[in-house]
């Protein structure tokens, strides 16, 4: 009876003992964040095809709004939400420490190893808890992108009232290829994020469950 008894609370402490990786929070807001995300490149693209930049288009079928006046509305809707998420994410992850923690410091050299190793399928993935420099450097990245693409945007929405801004972005025009180039960053990281993701599965759990 005692060793019958005592198996199962052996295995309890397993289970409870593995570490948080993202605590809930973090969890919230990246969700959030992802289908404001989605939102945004739709009705973005659909708001590019009234007037391109480049010589090409993207099509209906990916883009988000139908017409020039539904994508802004989504625009300007899920704009609130990644700016209202951005800041909350951004205020808790300083906060808390969780940026120094995990993204700092990005040494060059480390990132060109762990760049090599994942090349080579050699990258390790076993402590999720702890980023590799090309995570820290990509994370880091997106971060700075984003905060491009809220403020080109600004400049763009409102040229006039935000003269200054739009300005230091070297006018209107230049605001929008710079929009743009924000816009591709963030694509090419959610890409490779997803990917990895798939390649990595027990990254995405932890994203869902947190440990």
């Amino acid at each position: 009876m005692t060793i019958e008894a005592a198996a199962p609370a052996s295995m309890a402490p397993d289970a409870a003992a593995r570490p948080l990786v993202h605590p809930g929070w973090v969890r919230v807001t990246h969700w959030v964040n992802a289908l404001a995300m989605l939102m945004m490149i739709g009705s973005g693209w659909q708001i590019y095809d009234a007037s391109p930049l480049f010589d090409f288009v993207f099509s209906p079928q990916i883009a988000l709004g139908n017409w020039l006046a539904g994508a802004l509305l989504w625009h300007f809707a899920a704009m609130w939400l990644l700016v209202v998420n951005g800041i909350v994410y951004v205020a808790l992850g300083l906060a808390s420490g969780r940026f120094r923690a995990k993204l700092f410091p990005i040494r060059p050299r480390e990132v060109l190893r762990d760049f090599v190793a994942a090349l080579r399928g050699k990258l390790s993935h076993d402590d999720l808890s702890v980023y590799n420099a090309v995570q820290k450097l990509l994370y880091a990245g997106v971060l700075l992108a984003g905060l491009v693409i809220v403020l080109t945007g600004i400049s763009i929405w409102k040229p006039v009232q935000f003269w200054w801004l739009t300005a230091f972005f070297g006018g209107y025009d230049t605001a929008r290829y710079v929009h743009f180039a924000a816009m591709a960053a963030i694509v090419a990281f959610v890409f490779v994020h997803v990917v990895l993701a798939l390649i990595v599965p027990k990254s995405l759990r932890a994203m869902i469950v947190g440990r």
